[in-house]
C-alpha cells in the first residue's frame, strides 16, 4: 500500500478579498466541531463568519493569514497585535483537510509574527471539547492556565448596592488602564479605547472612583475589575450578553456561583491557554474569546 503524502500547504498574508472564502470555511468548521460535540454553534451563519474574518483581514491592529493546497484556501488565522500580550483566533481550517498539517503552519505563522513584533507573550481560548486543538496549543508550547464556562442569560437582581454603572468615557480611560496594569499587569488600552467610540464600553464606581470596567460584555469584550462585587454590578447592568456570551473563569468559584444562582445558564467549557508572560490575574476578570 503506498504511503500518504501530506499536501503542500503555503501560507500568506490575509487581504479583505479573501473574507468570503475563509468566513465559509469559519462556518463550516466550527459547526461541524459543535455539531459532532451537541454545542451550539459559536458562528451562527456564513455570512457571520465572512463579516467576522473581513473585518479582522482589513483592521489596523489584526494581523490575519491563510492556509492554501494548490491555490485553493483552506483555512486562516489571526491574531490581535493591540497590546503587549498579543492574542490568537479564530483559526480555522476546511473540514476537508483536517490532520493535513495546516493547523501547525497557520499556528507557527501567527507566532513568528509575535516574535518579530516583540510581543511579551500569546494567549488563545480553545473549546475545551475540541481534543485536537488542544493537542496542537500544547504541543506548540501553550500552557493551560484557566479554565473558563462560557455563560448567557440574564442576571435575576438587577442592581448591585452601592454600585453604579454607566457607559465609559474618554476621560475614564486613565483610571481604567491603570487597573488593568494592577490586576494583569499590562494594559489594553487600544481596545478600550475603540470600545469607548463604539458605545460598548461601560464603567463601574463605587466609593467615587471607577473599580471596574468592561469592553462589551460578549464573547469578544474583555472586563476587569477590583472584586467581584465590581463585575456583579457590570453583569447585572445589561440586558443580555452579545454572542455566544461571557467568559467566567471557573476558577473564581463565588463568582461562578453567584451567576449560576442568579439564572445564568453555561453554553459550554473553554480554556485559556498561553505562551509568554503570565501572571495570575489580582481582581476579578473576564477574558474576550481572544484572551
Amino acid at each position: 500500500m503506498p504511503l500518504k503524502t501530506q499536501p503542500d500547504v503555503t501560507v500568506r498574508t490575509a487581504t479583505a478579498a479573501d473574507g468570503p472564502a475563509c468566513g465559509q470555511i469559519c462556518y463550516d468548521a466550527f459547526s461541524m466541531i459543535s455539531a459532532a460535540h451537541g454545542f451550539p454553534c459559536d458562528v451562527p451563519s456564513p455570512e457571520a463568519g465572512t463579516g467576522l474574518l473581513s473585518m479582522m483581514f482589513s483592521t489596523p491592529g489584526f494581523y490575519a493569514v491563510v492556509a492554501e493546497i494548490d491555490g485553493r484556501i483552506v483555512g486562516s488565522n489571526v491574531i490581535a497585535e493591540q497590546a503587549v500580550i498579543h492574542g490568537v483566533g479564530p483559526i480555522t481550517i476546511d473540514p476537508t483537510v483536517q490532520n493535513a498539517g495546516v493547523g501547525r503552519k497557520l499556528m507557527q505563522a501567527v507566532m513568528d509574527r509575535a516574535t518579530q513584533k516583540g510581543a511579551a507573550g500569546i494567549r488563545l481560548v480553545q473549546a475545551a471539547f475540541h481534543n485536537r486543538s488542544l493537542s496542537l496549543y500544547a504541543s506548540l508550547g501553550f500552557d493551560i492556565r484557566e479554565p473558563l464556562a462560557c455563560l448567557q442569560g440574564q442576571t435575576r437582581e438587577r442592581s448591585i448596592p452601592g454600585c453604579v454603572v454607566r457607559s465609559a468615557q474618554p476621560a475614564d480611560e486613565a483610571a481604567c488602564n491603570a487597573l488593568s496594569r494592577r490586576v494583569h499587569g499590562f494594559d489594553r488600552a487600544a481596545e478600550l479605547a475603540h470600545a469607548i467610540r463604539s458605545g460598548t464600553a461601560r464603567v463601574v464606581e463605587r466609593g467615587g472612583r471607577v473599580t471596574g470596567y468592561t469592553t462589551h460584555l460578549a464573547f469578544f469584550g474583555h472586563s476587569t475589575a477590583e472584586t467581584n462585587i465590581d463585575m456583579q454590578a457590570l453583569l447585572v447592568s445589561v440586558e443580555s450578553f452579545a454572542g455566544p456570551g461571557i467568559l467566567v473563569p471557573s476558577r473564581n468559584s463565588a463568582l461562578l456561583r453567584w451567576c449560576l444562582a442568579n439564572g445564568l445558564r453555561v453554553v459550554q467549557p473553554m480554556t485559556l491557554m498561553s505562551t509568554g508572560l503570565y501572571t495570575d490575574p489580582a481582581g476579578a476578570w473576564l477574558p474576550s474569546v481572544v484572551f
